[in-house]
């Protein structure tokens, strides 16, 4: 089956991002009814002079010089987190935004340790998405900024917004995305792929708890990974006392919502190879239990589901990119609530393993959620790499702040390539970590 033919409009999203600075209007003569806009971009040059793109350059010669006119005219050099729109100097658009990437040939930068040139891109595109819909444009179209993937990927995450409960004729029309210049279209593609799956992980994530309960988290994965070939098991409260996931139960034992097991398998590579171990944390609402969280703040812990969301997100995107790996995953879910029933401080209960757990903090509910569900992945598909997705301690917050996310390996050589690709891929400037940061392990 084609990716193509199960994956939805990558255009149906909007993201939150900062509003943009130093953005400027310009108009000439009307165009036709059809409201489309062209992103292009524009490299700092020497002396103030623009340098466009090789589409920006060839759309200028279209228009006989006159997009580099109005650029000259809109005032100084167009520097990287700027935006200047151009409303009717073309019959075929209704809208240009003309962005800038910064400096042209940027790389990877050591001490950054992050593809600059990349993530130049990926900002450019998502800045110039934003203030094209603001435009009231209903079609984009982008050119590659030299690296396609990233401007789909950029531009798709930019127009993300969660407006699942907003009145239908509240909804805000999101533009399609097309590419404009003949580049890289696979690449182009790609890069919607990657959004879409990250928009998925961030949809799960803002979804209200009384609207993503356990059962309602297990329906949406059948319903995201189902279509794709993706072989899903929901399994219920009888299954999991049956496997004795008894640390597992005593956390969801303080709700009234039942607890459910997600096992999903993705084979993209022979059956005989050995699988990659994904487990994804999916307490769906954390009140802290019996010691309960401040009152302030904690509906964002409708979130503390979000490992579950990027492990889904994950193996969706592996899917539509048809990589030649075998992937399993298990997710636990329940809530963590206080009640007669609930986990109380001193207890003590017997994790899968037959080794005995000591309970000195209701909150700490998440490693005991994942003590069984790592305990049971690794004794059903003894696989040769497990990765462990969690909204975990706010000591690491604590210690990092937000510019990283903590990350505890016992491999020096995955380290390594998780830390390589992780800062060739990130969005710093959508609102994601910065970089990962490892952290010591007993």
């Amino acid at each position: 089956m084609s990716s193509l033919s199960f994956l939805k409009n990558i255009n149906s999203f909007r993201a939150k991002v900062p509003r943009l600075c130093g953005v400027r209007r310009l108009c000439s003569e009307d165009c036709g009814e059809e409201k489309k806009g062209l992103i292009l971009g524009i490299y700092e040059g020497e002396n103030e002079e623009p340098v466009f793109t090789k589409a920006a350059s060839k759309f200028n010669d279209h228009l006989s010089g006159k997009l580099f006119e109005l650029v000259k005219r809109a005032g100084s050099d167009l520097r990287r987190g700027q935006a200047r729109i151009f409303n009717n100097i073309d019959k075929e658009f209704w809208s240009i935004a003309v962005v800038g990437l910064g400096k042209e040939k940027l790389g990877y930068s050591e001490m950054e340790a992050i593809d600059e040139g990349m993530e130049a891109v990926r900002e450019a595109a998502g800045m110039g998405a934003q203030v094209l819909k603001r435009e009231g444009v209903t079609r984009i179209l982008v050119e590659g900024l030299g690296h396609p993937e990233q401007a789909a990927e950029g531009s798709a995450l930019a127009l993300w917004r969660y407006q699942e409960n907003r009145s239908r004729q509240h909804w805000k029309v999101i533009p399609t995305l097309e590419l404009f210049d003949d580049c890289d279209a696979e690449s182009f593609q790609r890069g919607l792929f990657k959004a879409e799956s990250q928009n998925l992980a961030r949809r799960l994530s803002d979804t209200p708890a009384n609207q993503m309960t356990p059962l309602h988290f297990a329906q949406e994965t059948v319903n995201e990974l189902c279509p794709c070939g993706i072989k899903v098991m929901v399994h219920d409260k009888d299954w999991i006392e049956i496997k004795k996931l008894n640390a597992f139960l005593t956390v969801a034992r303080g709700s009234c919502e039942p607890p459910v097991v997600v096992e999903i398998s993705y084979c993209g590579a022979p059956q005989d190879q050995k699988p990659v171990l994904m487990i994804g944390k999916g307490i769906t609402f954390d009140s802290g239990g019996l010691c309960l969280k401040k009152c302030d703040g904690m509906d964002r812990f409708r979130a503390d589901m979000s490992g579950a969301a990027a492990v889904i997100a994950a193996i969706r995107a592996a899917s539509a990119l048809s990589l030649p790996i075998n992937i399993e995953a298990v997710i636990p879910l329940c809530e963590n609530m206080p009640s007669g029933m609930a986990m109380k401080c001193g207890d003590v209960v017997m994790g899968m393993n037959g080794k005995s757990i000591m309970i000195t903090d209701t909150d700490n509910e998440g490693r005991l959620v994942l003590a069984d569900a790592l305990i049971y992945g690794q004794n059903t598909y003894k696989p040769r790499l497990i990765i462990d997705v969690a909204s975990l301690t706010p000591g690491v917050r604590a210690a990092l702040g937000s510019a990283a996310s903590g990350v505890f390996c016992n491999s020096q050589t995955m380290w390594s390539q998780i830390y390589i690709r992780h800062n060739i891929c990130s969005n710093v400037s959508l609102e994601s970590c910065i970089s990962f940061m490892t952290l010591p392990t007993i």
